[in-house]
This record gives structure tokens, C-alpha cells and sequence, in this order.
């Protein structure tokens, strides 16, 4: 490019934009002479700007398109091109990005959707909140019209990937209930969740089964927090949801006809629950103990309600699997040889501690992995909403209708409680064999 960096008009090239020199005292102007309109200024302090010139409602404007090396030589052409175009139709390319510095960010809209629309609405709000913070944080200071669907989806693919189709569809619902609350508050956009599709879900079918339930009601007996411990119980003994349960006040419990009534539910309608023997004599002796309103206060001596039931259920679901492990020949012998060598290293009062199955349970992990013993997963895939499908099974189990279990559970709609048709094969297994007999008999 000869005397090129002299003149005025030149073919932009990478090369020759980062041999351009700033000038000493004001700023320089050149144009491009592959694409038409194209032009860029370059300051003293070396800054290069691309940018066109258009006349839009009789005004000379500058229209600025980016910076280089940020936007390429072929993209500030893309952008020349496509900012043409918008004056061509009659739009000013300039009011549309002061439009957009003024706009709203994602992070403002979503302050706003909590307060107008997630808290006052919602019973789940703690989990808008929580869960947009982890996945969409990053988003929060970015204008709502730059996000794209093409960003979405990509995000919504990691989520995916490294945390389930299941949070992905949640992450995905948010989004779009989001976007839709601020069109519906005035924002002029188009919601980039429009048209994404969430993946297949299927229903969650697991609960406690009857091996398991025995190992399940021991590993609860030697619970060392007693507030989680009966919370669990009763969790088992009605059916309720976990917040209920959590919540539950002694206001609610009427003593006289053995009943509980939940003022306040998912479907927005107050539940009564009756109450067995079992679960009043949990409830009278947690009565002589209380303190305060709350049937399971909190750990921590506050005012409130108990509140992390996680870390006791882990326990819980590790010490029933410890104990499951333990039904299986192969690592029954690990389990007799670590107890052999914790007492041979340290005495028998080493076994009576109360937190030796910890112990046990991570060598039996670690010697089963050496070994390339696969080890089942038994109730570590349990979750604590699985005790409340655990009692609807136990009612179809045992012959309870579909209709009973559902009011018991407090269900809304049948649909919720076709699931419990099919978590137990005990009752088609005897049809098949009663059928098979039939068939049997008719061939001799």
C-alpha cells in the first residue's frame, strides 16, 4: 500500500489498520474503498472507530458501527451495510442505541419481577430467587434486547449438560416468565425464550421400597438430631410436603378429633390431614417439650421454624445404604475387615462410636472402588419429596382407590395421583398369574 497512510482513501485491510499511526493533535479521518459509506476515524491517543456518515431527517449524523480490533474490517462492512439499510427504511440507527442505553437491564426487570410479581404470587418465590442467582447472574447487568435466543439456548444446553434436563427446563421456564412479566409491564422487545422448546420429562416414580423400609426406620431410630429425626416421621406418617411439614404449627393441631389442618397449600386451598396413633404420640411428646409455636422449631434456639433438614437426611440416606451394602457378600467382608482393623488400631470403644458407620461407609466406598465393585446406589437417589410419594405407594399397596389417596395426599387433580397406578407390580404380577393358570388349565 504505497503512501497509503497518506492519503484519505484506501482499501481497509487488518494489516493496515494496525500500521495506521495516531496523530499527534486531532483526530483522522479515512474511507474505505471496498465498501461504499465505510469510514473510520483513528484519535491521538490511537483509538480507530469505524463509522458512516447518512442524512437522516435532514441532519448529517455519524453513525459509529464499533472499534477495531474488537469489530473486524468484515464486520464493520456487515455493519455498514445493515446500518444503511435501517436508515433506508427510516429508522436512525443512533436513536436506536441511545434507545438501548436507556433501556432496562436484565437484572433491574428481574428485581422487579420478584417484587411485583414472584413474592406476592408465588410459594416457590425462595426458588426463583436462588436459582436465577446461580444460572442467570451473569446476565444481570446486560440490556434485556441483547440477549439473544441463540445465548439462551446455548445456556440452557450447559445447564443440560452439567445439571439436568430437569434444571434446564426450570432455568428455561424462568426465563420466559420473566421476559413476559416486563412486555407485560411495557417493555418493547421480543422474549429470546420464544419458540425454545424443553426437553421430555418423565414422571419421578421412586419411593422407599419394603426391602429398604426397615433399614430406612433404623437408620431414623439412631438419628442424632431428634428435631430432624421426627420431622422425617412425620413427614412418613401423613404425606404432607415438606414445607408444610417444616411450618407446622401447634395452633393447627386439633388434639380433640386427631387432625391437622394446613391453612396454606401448593394449590392454594387448606388441607386437613388425619392424624394416626403413631403421629400424635410423636406430637404429644414433642408438645411437652415446646416452646413456641412452632412443632419443629429451630435447631439453632431461634424464633423461627427448623429450616435445613439436608445434612440429617444425607446421614440418613447414607447410613440405610451403609446398611444395604452391608447385605451384600463381597462387601459384607470389606465392612468385617475395616471393623476388624479400626478395632485393632484403636480398641473396641472405637466401634461404640456413635459416628463410626462415617467410617465404615467411606472405606466400603473406597476399597468397593479399588476392587471394581460396583456399588448399588440403593436410597442415596432418594429425595426427601420421595417420602410423600412413599406413602401414596404404600396406599396403593395396600388397596387404597385412587380417589383416597389423592385426597389424602391433597391432591388437586386426579392426574397427580395416576402415578401411584403403576408404582407397585404386586397386584399385576397375581393378575398375570391368575390369567396364566387359566390359560394353562384350558391346554390339558
Amino acid at each position: 500500500m504505497k503512501d497509503a497512510l497518506m492519503a484519505d482513501t484506501f482499501n481497509f485491510t487488518k494489516t493496515d489498520l494496525e500500521r495506521l499511526k495516531a496523530p499527534k493533535t486531532r483526530a483522522l479521518t479515512y474511507r474505505d474503498t471496498k465498501e461504499k459509506g465505510l469510514s473510520l476515524y483513528i484519535t491521538p491517543a490511537g483509538s480507530i472507530s469505524f463509522f458512516i456518515r447518512k442524512r437522516i431527517r435532514g441532519r448529517d449524523e455519524r453513525i459509529i458501527l464499533g472499534q477495531f480490533p474488537v469489530m473486524s474490517v468484515g464486520e464493520a462492512r456487515e455493519a455498514a451495510l445493515t446500518a444503511r439499510s435501517e436508515v433506508a427504511k427510516g429508522k436512525n440507527p443512533n436513536a436506536e442505541k441511545h434507545k438501548l442505553q436507556q433501556e432496562t437491564t436484565f437484572g433491574q426487570l428481574f428485581k422487579e419481577y420478584m417484587e411485583r410479581y414472584s413474592k406476592p404470587n408465588k410459594k416457590s418465590w425462595q426458588y426463583d430467587e436462588r436459582e436465577v442467582k446461580k444460572f442467570l447472574s451473569h446476565w444481570y447487568t446486560r440490556k434485556l434486547s441483547s440477549i439473544t435466543k441463540h445465548e439462551v439456548q446455548k445456556l440452557l444446553d450447559k445447564i443440560t449438560r452439567e445439571n439436568g434436563l430437569y434444571q434446564s427446563n426450570r432455568t428455561l421456564e424462568r426465563i420466559r416468565a420473566i421476559y413476559n412479566k416486563g412486555i407485560e409491564w411495557g417493555w418493547e422487545g421480543v422474549n429470546p425464550a420464544l419458540g425454545l422448546k424443553k426437553h421430555r420429562e418423565r414422571s419421578r416414580d421412586r419411593f422407599i421400597l419394603p426391602h429398604e423400609l426397615p433399614l430406612f426406620h433404623e437408620a431414623l431410630r439412631t438419628e442424632p438430631n431428634p428435631i430432624a429425626r421426627d420431622y422425617f416421621l412425620i413427614l412418613l406418617l401423613t404425606g404432607a410436603r415438606k414445607t408444610n411439614v417444616l411450618t407446622m404449627q401447634w395452633v393447627d393441631i386439633n388434639w380433640e378429633h386427631k387432625q391437622w389442618r394446613i391453612p396454606d397449600t401448593k394449590n392454594g386451598e387448606p388441607v386437613t390431614i388425619p392424624l394416626t396413633e403413631t403421629a400424635m404420640s410423636i406430637l404429644t411428646k414433642r408438645k411437652a417439650m415446646a416452646v413456641g409455636p412452632w412443632v419443629f422449631p429451630s435447631e439453632h434456639g431461634g424464633a423461627g421454624h427448623f429450616v435445613d433438614p439436608k445434612r440429617a437426611w444425607q446421614r440418613i440416606r447414607e447410613k440405610t445404604t451403609l446398611a444395604i451394602w452391608e447385605l451384600i457378600p463381597e462387601v459384607a467382608e470389606i465392612g468385617v475387615a475395616l471393623r476388624k482393623k479400626l478395632r485393632d488400631e484403636a480398641g473396641e470403644e472405637a466401634l461404640a462410636d456413635e459416628e463410626v458407620w462415617r467410617v465404615i461407609y467411606r472405606g466400603i466406598q473406597k476399597e468397593a472402588k479399588a476392587k471394581g465393585i460396583d456399588l448399588p446406589p440403593c436410597l442415596l437417589d432418594l429425595r426427601i419429596h420421595d417420602i410423600r410419594r412413599t406413602v401414596g405407594s404404600y396406599q396403593a399397596i395396600t388397596g387404597a382407590s385412587l380417589p383416597i389417596i389423592g385426597k389424602s395426599l391433597g391432591h388437586k387433580s386426579q392426574i397427580s395421583t395416576q402415578i401411584y397406578s403403576r408404582l407397585h407390580l404386586d397386584p399385576v404380577r397375581d393378575a398375570l398369574e391368575k390369567a396364566q393358570t387359566a390359560m394353562l388349565m384350558t391346554t390339558k
